[in-house]
């Protein structure tokens, strides 16, 4: 069985949201580590934290994925707001440590006209600092769709942060629309676009995978999600996808345009291709 689940808030406790998560039939989820649009994290609850993680073992799940917000730009051109992106960071990762062995992915930022190399060594000097500690997390580079000054819209530019970094827990997470609007046809040529990572990156890199279906076509850099099989990705590519044999024991997260009882579909429906 795959590991597929989707975005769930932990607003009721971490306990509760496995059991919002089973009760969908999602065996992972990922959730943001505080207000998306902002910076604020509610409480650590340690107590609910292991109770929740006994919880996912019993259960059978996957890797969790947690996002950070959306807000953190670790390599924008405001000094203070630099520093303030790199602090949430590092506190994200120790909050973390409350569910050891799972996933941290954010987007890796917009360099917003001071240059790719330079937002990638702003991003690299970030994360060196925030993973020194040793927490028992992987940080994973979100793969973007390369809209205006984004960093991380190809493979080359995620090798580039991971090289930089130099450690063995940074890895990448895919997005289905954001490689498909970046360029890389994974309709037509799944298997090549697989061989290109590999060999730029390394598969070994990749931990994760986002399940979106495109409103825009092949390297049209816009980052739309559309819902599973109702974009220009297709079913059939989704059913290729949860097969692929250097895929399937992936976590997968959707991010889909959905609320809780459309998720529950496109989960049955990507369970029903599994084969």
């Amino acid at each position: 069985m795959r590991y597929i689940g989707c975005h769930l808030s932990t607003t009721g406790g971490f306990v509760s949201t496995v059991k919002t998560a089973c009760g969908i039939g999602a065996n992972t989820f990922a959730f943001f580590t505080r207000n998306p649009r902002g910076s604020r994290a509610k409480e650590e609850d340690p107590a609910d934290c292991a109770a929740a993680m006994a919880l996912m073992r019993e259960s059978g799940f996957g890797t969790l994925v947690a996002h950070g917000s959306y807000t953190m730009n670790l390599c924008t051109a405001d000094p203070e707001a630099r520093e303030f992106a790199a602090q949430i960071l590092c506190d994200d990762l120790r909050r973390m440590r409350l569910l050891p062995g799972n996933y941290y992915n954010f987007h890796p930022g917009s360099h917003v006209g001071q240059g790719t190399d330079a937002g990638i060594e702003m991003i690299s000097d970030a994360l060196k600092k925030a993973l020194a500690p040793g927490y028992p997390v992987t940080v994973l580079l979100e793969a973007m769709a390369g809209k205006g000054s984004e960093v991380g819209g190809d493979f080359a530019q995620l090798k580039k942060i991971i090289d930089c970094v130099g450690s063995d827990n940074v890895g990448v997470c895919l997005d289905t629309c954001h490689i498909f609007d970046g360029g890389y046809d994974i309709v037509n040529d799944l298997d090549g676009v697989l061989a290109e990572f590999d060999c730029v990156v390394g598969i070994d890199r990749l931990k994760a995978l986002h399940l979106n279906d495109s409103k825009n076509p092949l390297g049209s850099h816009k980052d739309r999600h559309e819902c599973i099989g109702e974009g220009y990705l297709g079913m059939e590519t989704f059913q290729k996808i949860i097969n692929h044999p250097a895929l399937k024991e992936l976590p997968m997260i959707l991010e889909t345009p959905n609320e809780l009882p459309g998720y529950q579909k496109e989960i049955a429906l990507l369970r029903a291709a599994e084969r």
